[in-house]
């Protein structure tokens, strides 16, 4: 897939599942039980244990899943998640040699950022998305809201503080997509491997995204 594909199928999905336990098999129950449920994406952070296999064994399982390195804060980092498969590569901050690594492996670049010089920066550094993190503290969906006027043209992710009641408000206000971590993966959930409950926030998920660019486009 190229780098507009894999970008064009986050923005078109909406959901960027990001993978944060602390056992190995439950982050690969995580992205196989998400790929199961129709959200062939996920993101598997740096603080996961053997982080990079993890991306590793994803790639080759699932080959259309675009999987992705996430909390990455180094361009060593950013290369080995590459030559481990990740088709995308985030970070929880503006870290230029991440962007620029992650650039030079022609993977797609997602760096994160809060203020809107960071956003700025970011997007003329060449990051294909910028993730607006931390959102909640922020102000949430008015805040994705006031970065749209001006900064139109970047899409954004808003992650931190997405949820059920939540998500809807962020679409409406721009958002291309949603960061989402335990409101989509519950601890309780993976420990004793219930894929029936993920596949229906999944499906919650989903929906709230498909019907919240629906009634967009209707207004």
């Amino acid at each position: 897939m190229t780098r507009e594909e894999i970008t064009g199928c986050i923005q078109q999905i909406g959901i960027v599942p990001g993978v944060r336990v602390a056992e190995k098999e439950l982050a690969l129950f995580a992205a196989e039980t998400l790929y199961e449920s129709g959200i062939p994406i996920v993101e598997i952070t740096m603080t996961v244990p053997d982080a990079i296999d993890v991306i590793s064994q994803i790639a080759k399982a699932y080959p259309d899943c675009v999987v992705g390195g996430g909390t990455v804060l180094d361009a060593d980092t950013a290369q080995r998640c590459i030559d481990a498969g990740a088709r995308f590569v985030t970070s929880p901050g503006l870290v230029m040699e991440v962007l620029e690594a992650t650039l030079r492996g022609n993977t797609v670049a997602i760096p994160g950022a809060m203020t809107p010089s960071e956003v700025i920066a970011a997007w003329k550094g060449g990051a294909d998305m910028v993730k607006i993190f931390p959102c909640a503290p922020l102000g949430g969906d008015a805040y994705i809201r006031s970065l749209k006027v001006p900064l139109p043209q970047i899409p954004l992710i808003a992650s931190g503080g997405v949820t059920q009641l939540t998500a809807r408000d962020f679409i409406y206000a721009g958002a291309s997509a949603l960061g989402i971590r335990s409101e989509l993966t519950p601890r309780a959930a993976l420990q004793t491997r219930q894929k029936q409950w993920i596949y229906e926030l999944a499906r919650r998920f989903t929906t709230i995204v498909r019907e919240a660019r629906a009634q967009m486009e209707i207004v």
